[in-house]
């Protein structure tokens, strides 16, 4: 038998029980009255069931807004001291996670790694079902030092839809033990984690369309919370210019057409003037923006672009320079 099937074989053993006992009283396990006969129903009207379940979602995350803001706090801190964001989770909160963390790459321009997702069981989980791998607490802890990396400058966001999963307990113990900052996101009102975290945040989703599936509402808050978060960090480290995302990355024919139509309608020139500056900055449309708005050259933008990743005050630096000569 392998250590790892040994560990969890133990803490089976151990809390049989006790385990039973937790998700009697979670909500996210309890069985939900509203789906009680959607074996029976047409097609049409399953999808309306999960429909109006799926409209509790936006309105359960709306009452978590001040712990979310709070995490944005640590992150944009973090990100801006030379620290990361990293996420922790099991099955669907772990998928969700790493379809976060990747899309902050090519969006913001976000270095590699910078939002850092663990999932338990590794990348192997990513692509079939290893559920037995969430109830090993070391494995959390081992991951963040060894895979992460973990600083006291970063961040570590637990993502567990039953606020109970050991693997992310073991990354949240860590997590303070080297003095990051340490964030739970649970869907029940009363997560078994709270006590590790430094914030936590509860997204109360309820009973699941179909009794303990967490993959839908619970997931699917999990999918929007953590969008909040990554957004709402790159912008306000300086990734996002009114509400156009110029640190995209130029990877293809159809990132270039949206760069140029994006610097032409923030700037207000034409879609070829934008073309001609996006190819002079480089195909880096914030490059491309500052020189127009700007009116300085390629170097002098490059240069002012190394003091602050924020256009606008870019654009204040430039003009107070412009101001002294």
């Amino acid at each position: 038998m392998s250590e790892r099937k040994h560990m969890m074989n133990i803490q089976l053993d151990c809390g049989v029980d006790a385990l039973e006992d937790i998700l009697d009283i979670l909500e996210t396990e309890s069985p939900n009255p509203n789906t009680a006969n959607i074996d029976e129903l047409p097609i049409e009207e399953i999808l309306r069931k999960i429909n109006e379940e799926d409209k509790k979602v936006p309105l359960a995350i709306e009452k978590a807004i001040p712990g979310i803001a709070k995490v944005v706090e640590k992150t944009v801190e973090a990100v801006e001291n030379g620290g990361k964001v990293i996420y922790m989770g099991a099955g669907t909160s772990g998928r969700v996670a790493f379809v976060d963390a990747v899309e902050t790459v090519p969006t913001f321009s976000a270095p590699e790694g910078l939002f850092f997702p663990l999932i338990a069981g590794g990348k192997e989980a990513l692509s079939r079902s290893l559920e037995n791998v969430e109830d090993l607490e070391e494995e959390g802890a081992n991951d963040l030092v060894e895979i992460a990396k973990v600083s006291s400058k970063d961040v570590v966001i637990g993502i567990t839809a039953s606020g109970r999963t050991p693997y992310v307990k073991g990354g949240l113990v860590k997590a303070k033990e080297v003095g990051a900052t340490a964030v739970l996101i649970a869907n029940v009102s009363k997560p078994a984690l709270e006590k590790y975290a430094d914030i936590t945040v509860k997204i109360v989703t309820g009973p699941e369309v179909i009794t303990g599936s967490t993959r839908m509402k619970a997931g699917t808050s999990q999918k929007m919370v953590l969008n909040m978060i990554s957004t709402a960090t790159m912008i306000k480290v300086g990734k996002v210019y009114k509400n156009y995302m110029v640190d995209l990355q130029v990877l293809n024919l159809k990132l270039k057409k949206r760069a140029t139509r994006m610097i032409s309608e923030v700037t207000g020139v034409s879609r070829e003037e934008a073309e001609e500056f996006l190819e002079k900055a480089d195909l880096k449309p914030k490059l491309a923006i500052l020189m127009i708005l700007s009116g300085k050259s390629k170097e002098e933008c490059e240069g002012t672009l190394k003091k602050t990743e924020k256009i606008r005050e870019a654009l204040k630096i430039l003009q107070t320079e412009g101001d002294d000569k």
